[in-house]
């Protein structure tokens, strides 16, 4: 069960834009197979995914699917820098309900 975590710092003027392309994708990525968690979230000028794939076949479909190209295609001009996309393996700890992203 695949997680990553990809972060996006976008230029001042255009977080309005971005958060608007983004919002638009993930519900288009929620119906992708394999998708267990694909949520966004915002601090300034940053915006992060979580995201946890069924497997790595799954996130590898999503990395070349539309949604994914067609996101980073609109808010490429938009972005201070090129995204930084991490591929996490779990660690559990402590209980298991909260040392974990859930399946």
């Amino acid at each position: 069960m695949p997680v990553v975590v990809a972060t996006l710092n976008v230029k001042p003027e255009s977080v309005d834009i971005v958060r608007d392309i983004l919002t638009r994708t993930v519900a288009e990525v929620h119906s992708e197979p394999g998708c267990q968690l694909y949520a966004l979230h915002e601090t300034g000028e940053t915006f992060v995914f979580i995201e946890q794939w069924e497997s790595p076949e799954a996130l590898q479909t999503h990395a070349t699917a539309p949604a994914a190209t067609a996101m980073f295609t609109a808010a490429g001009e938009h972005l201070a820098g090129a995204p930084d996309i991490k591929l996490l393996q779990p660690i559990p700890a402590g209980d298991r309900d909260k040392g974990q992203l859930r399946q």
